[in-house]
């Protein structure tokens, strides 16, 4: 599977700019590409006024990220601000080329930020099939919390899209590594890059890593598009070999 990771700057609340910024970069991936990852709420930065930015499932957001996933025949995905019933999510979505879409709520809010008093938690973990390959797609501050991202479902990749900030970089790094160790799991993290209007400093380090910590994407801290390759085979092979997976605890969710 080739895999597109998009790391840029965005616009702050302009979802505009940032859909043409990003439209952008894709057009000008030339090579054949299974899936697009983009950032944390791409749209709009990471906002606590989602009035000012939010979209509906049937807005122009999702739309464009149909047209996308069509006209590049794969997949694509990234977090936006989505309103329904009511509430505020910060979703990610997953749109795939023939326009099939699923979706998850980021579950861990980002507490430090007010995140938690704006946004409705997400309570489902999200498991995607596609290409031979499951998917676990979670969100930034999800990274620190290893019990919800712990490979009881026999995922493949583990996808972050992030606004992780530069003063935790570090964290980021050694985080992404842990979970890809841990898990026995292709991971990939997506960040952005730039300031923000609340002149957080975000420095990237979009990486891939494999089942044994090994960069196959070094951390990047410029713009740009950066595609790895995953070998489905070499993975299975590695984890019938070491068959750590095998020791894992068994656990419930309460909540």
């Amino acid at each position: 599977m080739k895999i597109a990771l998009i790391q840029t700057d965005l616009s702050w609340e302009n979802p505009n700019e940032n859909k043409a910024l990003l439209q952008e970069k894709i057009n000008a991936i030339s090579q054949y590409v299974d899936l697009i990852v983009l950032p944390e709420m791409f749209t709009s930065g990471f906002t606590m006024n989602p009035e000012n930015v939010a979209q509906t499932m049937d807005g122009d957001a999702v739309s464009w990220l149909k047209e996308i996933a069509s006209n590049k025949n794969c997949a694509i995905t990234g977090s936006l601000v989505i309103e329904e019933n009511g509430h505020y999510f910060n979703r990610l979505v997953f749109v795939f080329p023939s326009g099939e879409i699923q979706t998850y709520d980021k579950r861990h809010l980002f507490t430090l930020a007010g995140e938690d008093k704006v946004y409705t938690s997400g309570k489902e973990k999200l498991i995607i099939e596609y290409n031979g390959f499951k998917i676990c797609p979670l969100i930034c501050y999800d990274l620190r919390f290893p019990v919800f991202a712990r490979n009881v479902e026999d995922y493949d990749v583990l996808i972050y899209v992030a606004n992780w900030p530069k003063p935790r970089i570090n964290a980021w790094d050694i985080l992404l590594k842990a979970r890809a160790v841990e898990n026995m799991s292709y991971v990939i993290g997506v960040n952005r890059v730039g300031i923000d209007a609340n002149n957080h400093d975000y420095v990237g380090h979009s990486q891939a890593v494999d089942f044994l910590g090994n960069c196959i994407q070094e951390p990047q801290e410029i713009e740009g598009v950066f595609v790895v390759e995953f070998d489905k085979n070499i993975l299975l092979e590695t984890r019938k070999k070491l068959n750590f997976l095998a020791d894992k605890d068994n656990f419930e969710l309460l909540s």
